[in-house]
């Protein structure tokens, strides 16, 4: 069974993170997108409300799999029997520090295999950076975010 870990702080998950994830579930038998919990990063939503809202959003693809982790990457990979760990690139620009987080993975354990995977050019400058700014500033993120993350950050400014 070919299984990917797609990781992220997925604060929150762009439409743009669908996009790879529906990708990756074409090819592999099992994606399983992982949160990932860093205390140093602040974040905008909790780690269970970005867990719940990527279940509400990823509910119609079957060999998907939400969950959370804590520490390395490539230890929760194998923790989980992945043989890959699936990343997304939007832009050149993040090809650099993808490349060296790859090798450093592969430095660690090379049984574990890093995938690129690149977002239709319509998702390309989505970020969740970007969205947490136009939400901030009373923009509208509506075509940039699943269905689900849309209604609860409208819920949540009410």
């Amino acid at each position: 069974m070919k299984i990917a870990v797609y990781p992220g702080s997925f604060d929150p998950i762009t439409k743009g993170h669908i996009d790879i994830l529906k990708n990756g579930a074409e090819i592999f038998d099992k994606v399983i997108i992982a949160v990932a919990r860093n205390s140093e990063k602040n974040a905008f939503l909790t780690v269970d409300e970005r867990v719940s809202l990527i279940k509400a959003s990823v509910k119609d693809i079957e060999n998907v799999e939400v969950d959370s982790f804590e520490g390395l990457t490539i230890e929760y990979a194998k923790k989980r029997n992945a043989n890959v760990i699936l990343r997304g690139l939007r832009a050149v620009s993040d090809f650099e520090y993808e490349m060296q987080l790859s090798q450093a993975n592969s430095a660690l354990s090379s049984e574990i295999k890093t995938i690129f995977m690149i977002t239709k050019p319509k998702y390309n400058f989505i970020s969740s950076s970007t969205i947490k700014e136009i939400y901030l500033n009373n923009g509208d993120i509506s075509k940039f975010v699943p269905e689900p993350v849309y209604n609860f950050l409208k819920n949540k400014k009410k």
